[in-house]
């Protein structure tokens, strides 16, 4: 303890001196828009090649269980390209482009999912087209939205953060409400405003709404796990999600194609209401 405060009383001009530089740094980059911006760049890259480092060590010792995964996977697809085929006697045309939505495969890199803001980093970035606001997905369901973009990493808006908002509904009969999240636990969201009239039942599936943009219509998010009518007349849902949200691997980025035409449209429309 004595050499500690030695230490300290040696060194305590340029301890002074590092503890101001710090504080003039934090200024500086909070009350200029231009640098807060680089340093969060900065950060996501600096940040995401440590991530990545981890990661390629980490995903050495899963190699089997995403073996498993991929297998289960191609096993899917090729049910849908067969069940396809069944109702279709031309070829299926995998080189048609014009589809509202495409997807792009991204690597989760690093995962948060105790906090109450948690993001996930994923190796694709400004450089792979990811940009803010795109759709995040699995192939068991949703994971969020992406926030922040590098050149090659890019985070996500978990659904497990509690500034996550997502229009979700009934599979079986389309009652729409907005998917929270209370922080408790993270296999279960919240889907709140959803009217009294509506007939839920436990174990009916909840996917997107398709109210925007960021998702297409019937992604898979979870099934009703409890149900409860508030003081304002309508329920708040118990989701259990079908993404095991603490274990996230293999990433699929939702590529809108026809975004900014419909975000211009309607913008146009809203001025011209004006």
């Amino acid at each position: 303890m004595q050499h500690i405060l030695f230490f300290f009383i040696r060194n305590k001009n340029f301890l002074l001196f590092f503890a101001l530089f710090l504080i003039a740094i934090s200024f500086t980059i909070q009350s200029n828009s231009y640098h807060t911006s680089s340093f969060v760049s900065s950060a996501n890259f600096l940040g995401g090649g440590v991530y990545s480092a981890r990661s390629s060590v980490t995903d050495y010792f899963g190699l089997e269980t995403e073996n498993q995964k991929l297998t289960e996977e191609n096993t899917y697809l090729r049910s849908q390209i067969t069940q396809l085929q069944r109702f279709s006697e031309a070829k299926i045309d995998t080189t048609i482009t014009n589809a509202p939505f495409y997807f792009k495969a991204a690597k989760v890199i690093n995962n948060n999912y105790t906090q109450s803001k948690n993001n996930i980093t994923i190796n694709k970035g400004s450089r792979d087209s990811i940009v803010i606001d795109q759709g995040v997905i699995t192939t068991q369901g949703l994971v969020g939205i992406v926030n922040n973009t590098s050149g090659g990493y890019a985070t996500i808006q978990s659904i497990l953060n509690t500034n996550s908002e997502i229009n979700a509904k009934l599979k079986k009969d389309s009652h729409f409400g907005t998917l929270v999240w209370d922080t408790r636990d993270p296999n279960v969201v919240q889907l709140r405003q959803i009217p009294r009239l509506a007939p839920l039942v436990v174990g009916d599936t909840i996917v997107t709404g398709g109210k925007s943009t960021i998702f297409p219509e019937g992604i898979l998010i979870g099934t009703i796990k409890d149900f409860v009518l508030t003081d304002d007349d309508s329920y708040v849902v118990d989701v259990h999600l079908f993404n095991d949200m603490t274990n996230l691997k293999q990433v699929y980025i939702i590529k809108p194609t026809q975004a900014t035409e419909i975000l211009n449209l309607e913008a146009a429309t809203e001025d011209a209401e004006q």
